[in-house]
């Protein structure tokens, strides 16, 4: 046998009775032993040796064994003291109550045979099932109280107070339930009816039915029962109302909708379905004046009513479902025929004013109307109506109206009205007739143009070509017509003494705005062009607004020189002494240019072009030319030096000067004397007339300022020695605008230096050289903050002009 090792004594036994009788080669006893299910491989069920009586010790030379097949299937016997088993009760013994096995055990020397029994013992391992989770129950809703349904049972593998021991319904207001026990003690649930059932009511119920096992801890399983409820026809069709009355003119037409009855049966499928018929008392004249539809149960007109016949009828009508046996339902339709009004009013129109003038005063009558009416009575009053959202309203004298202005007209809101004219007569039902009437309003030049904008920039560079496209300005008018039909123009005006339309024209239909010639930034930096525009009305109305032309600069001007001047084509030179130490003056270049900012920064510089460039060096901003080494009598004694003096524009102009050097054997003091350009007028004239216009633009410049601060709050700033260092100026025209302008003056580098202002276009546009300050001897200064002119500005406000720092800008 083979040998299998045992677990630990983990099991349960129990001897319950032992009988040993010998016999003739065998020896026949009975000892019984219980064991749970599903215990583990190796559990010992019981010490056979010793029950047997059988020493441990002889055990290996009896040679202690199983001695049938179905005993090795589940036992093994170890010959020092047990035996092994695995199994399932469920699957040894199934359902059965008791579930024993016998066991045979074999001795030899001598031979004995032993019987043996082993009890299975059984856990509650598993739970009550049904055979579905889900189950249908239909019931008819006639089925009577006490009716019993049988349900199936619920499946337990366990045996003994581990199979189903109970079942419970889910609380529910029809049914119980009922559980019968078979003589082998199953259990059969069954449904029992407590209550009538009504599909009308409750046509489906949900029921859960449980079972639960007798173990411990009990186990249960359940199933959902769902029972539909089946119709059957305990309904009769039923009408709302018993009695209908009504009525109807008696100039219905034929096919006219009378009345749609409508019977209800609760009940299902044919046993609701309801069909309508004339009941056996309705009479021929009846039948033939109305037709009844069978199945939507309309009553229409199929004949000519005539109140003069007949002013009543009664229409019996039966209602019938398709159940088996059919149950029907009654009502009685009572018809009224009425005399009827039938001519409708007449509205006649006699006078309409139309279109209407907005300026239309309230109360002013539009138009007059007659109203007739060919019926006699109440039924020949004819009242008038007017649709309610007009400004119109309706007067009346007896059967005589007038349509009149109840408000104020505006056609801008509203340019059209569409008033609807009611005539009713006083009959039952009334008749009525309808006027649709479309006045519309006529314009009234009451609305000037306005400007989309309250003033317009625009940017030009100088030198553009005449015709040139400045701006646009546009204005609306919301009037009609001519009122609307705008015409632009440029009002009259002096720029420099010339009429402002010399300057700039305007298109009159579209508000395009052309400049009429070149401009010159050196001549003219803001232009303010007050443009109109007014509407063909009459009389017309029109508007202002004005349009700010800046110039913005070009170079288009090269340096000119000042100094030295050139009366001839040979100028005359200058004499240095050849004892000349290195940074001696010879002489200073002075240059002037007429553009403004960038395109007027100078600089100097001596060409290669010269006779010897290393003898001598000119300053880059100055312009002063000195020597740039000692004198030696090597040197050629008359030297050409070519400067040129470059802007900064892009591209750059420039202008050469030639200056002739003469290297004299002179001392130094005999021949060092200022260089003054301005000394010295007999032998320079040009020079004397260039201060003589220098000093009448000067006057001019002075006569403006005085003129402007007469008419505006200057604000000034001084330097530390007094002099003028910026100017700022805030103009107040007309117009509540103010504009402000600031200027700013530099001092003078030193005695024969002097200051060239340039103005400053707009902050919007404002170049990078705008506004660039150029002595007379070609330094650029450094003026420090400028103030830029602000639109809108306060008069008498510190805030009121745009303060910035240009950095470079000089």
């Amino acid at each position: 046998m083979e040998s299998v090792s045992l677990q630990r004594p983990a099991w349960k036994w129990q001897v319950l009775s032992l009988f040993l009788l010998c016999g003739w080669g065998w020896v026949s006893g009975q000892i019984r032993y219980s064991v749970v299910e599903e215990s583990e491989v190796g559990t010992v069920v019981g010490n056979v040796a010793r029950d047997l009586g059988l020493k441990v010790e002889e055990l290996p030379g009896r040679r202690l064994r199983l001695g049938s097949e179905e005993s090795l299937r589940h036992f093994a016997v170890r010959l020092d003291n047990g035996a092994l088993v695995q199994l399932d009760r469920e699957r040894l013994c199934g359902a059965a109550a008791s579930c024993v096995l016998s066991v045979q055990v074999v001795t030899e020397n001598p031979l004995q045979l032993f019987r043996l029994e082993v009890e299975i013992l059984d856990v509650n391992d598993n739970s009550p099932s049904f055979p579905t989770s889900r189950r249908t129950l239909r019931v008819a809703e006639s089925a009577t109280v006490a009716a019993r349904f049988p349900l199936e049972s619920a499946q337990d593998p366990d045996v003994g107070t581990n199979a189903v021991g109970s079942y419970r319904l889910s609380p529910n207001s029809h049914f119980s339930l009922d559980v019968k026990q078979q003589q082998d003690g199953k259990l059969f649930p069954e449904l029992v009816l407590e209550r009538a059932l009504d599909r009308e009511e409750q046509p489906e119920l949900q029921l859960v039915l449980t079972a639960v096992d007798g173990g411990s801890p009990a186990r249960s399983g359940t199933v959902q029962i769902t029972v539909l409820v089946q119709d059957v026809n305990d309904n009769a069709p039923t009408f709302d109302r018993t009695t209908y009355k009504v009525q109807v003119p008696e100039n219905m037409p034929v096919g006219a909708l009378l009345l749609q009855l409508n019977a209800s049966d609760p009940d299902e499928g044919p046993n609701g379905e309801t069909q309508y018929s004339f009941g056996v008392h309705t009479s021929d004249s009846v039948r033939r004046l109305f037709a009844l539809d069978p199945r939507s149960g309309e009553v229409r007109v199929s004949g000519a009513l005539d109140f003069e016949e007949s002013p009543f009828y009664e229409i019996y009508v039966r209602a019938h479902d398709g159940g088996i046996p059919e149950m029907e339902g009654h009502c009685v339709l009572q018809v009224e025929v009425e005399d009827v009004n039938d001519n409708p009013p007449e509205v006649l129109l006699t006078s309409l004013l139309n279109p209407v003038p907005e300026d239309t005063p309230p109360e002013t009558v539009m138009g007059l109307f007659n109203i007739r009416d060919r019926d006699s009575g109440a039924n020949g009053d004819v009242s008038l109506e007017i649709s309610p959202d007009v400004p119109f309203a309706i007067r009346s004298l007896q059967n005589h109206f007038s349509l009149v202005t109840r408000e104020s007209l505006d056609r801008e809101s509203t340019s059209q009205y569409a008033v609807e004219l009611i005539a009713r007569d006083g009959g039952s039902p009334a008749l009525t007739t309808t006027l649709m009437l479309l006045l519309n309003i006529s314009d009234v030049n009451d609305n000037p143009p306005r400007f989309l904008q309250p003033s317009y920039d625009a940017f030009l560079p100088e030198n553009n070509p005449p015709g040139s496209l400045l701006c646009t300005v546009s204005a609306s008018d919301p009037d009609d017509g001519d009122n609307s039909r705008l015409v632009y123009s440029i009002e009259s005006g002096q720029v420099q003494g010339a009429p402002t339309s010399s300057f700039v024209h305007i298109n009159p239909d579209n508000g395009n705005l052309y400049a009429q010639r070149t401009f010159d930034f050196e001549q003219l930096q803001v232009l303010p062009v007050s443009v109109a525009v007014r509407d063909s009305g009459s009389p017309p109305l029109h508007a202002n607004v004005t349009v700010y032309i800046f110039v913005l600069d070009q170079n288009d001007h090269p340096p000119t020189i000042l100094h030295p001047a050139s009366d001839s084509d040979v100028p005359a030179p200058q004499r240095v002494p050849l004892s000349a130490p290195p940074g001696y003056l010879v002489t200073k270049v002075t240059a002037v240019d007429a553009d403004a900012g960038h395109n007027a920064w100078l600089s100097y510089r001596l060409l290669p072009q010269s006779t010897d460039p290393s003898l001598f060096h000119v300053s880059l901003y100055s312009g002063e030319v000195r020597t740039a080494r000692a004198l030696q009598d090597t040197d050629v004694a008359a030297q050409q030096l070519i400067v040129q003096v470059m802007d900064n524009g892009d591209p750059p102009l420039s202008t050469t000067v030639t200056i002739t050097v003469a290297l004299e054997e002179v001392t130094l003091e005999d021949s060092y004397k200022p260089r003054d350009f301005l000394a010295g007028a007999k032998e320079k004239p040009d020079l004397t007339l260039y201060l003589i216009i220098a000093l009448a633009a000067v006057s001019t410049v002075a006569l403006a300022t005085v003129t402007l601060l007469a008419h505006s709050s200057p604000k000034l700033q001084l330097s530390s020695d007094g002099t003028l260092k910026y100017m700022e100026v805030t103009l107040r025209p007309t117009d509540s605008q103010s504009q402000c302008y600031g200027t700013c003056f530099s001092p003078g580098s030193d005695r024969s230096d002097f200051t060239f202002l340039r103005p400053c276009p707009p902050p919007a546009t404002l170049p990078r050289e705008t506004g660039a300050f150029l002595s007379a001897t070609g330094t650029l200064r450094d003026p420090g903050q400028v103030r830029l002119p602000k639109r809108g500005c306060t008069p008498g406000h510190s805030g009121g002009c745009d303060t910035r720092q240009r950095q470079g800008l000089w």
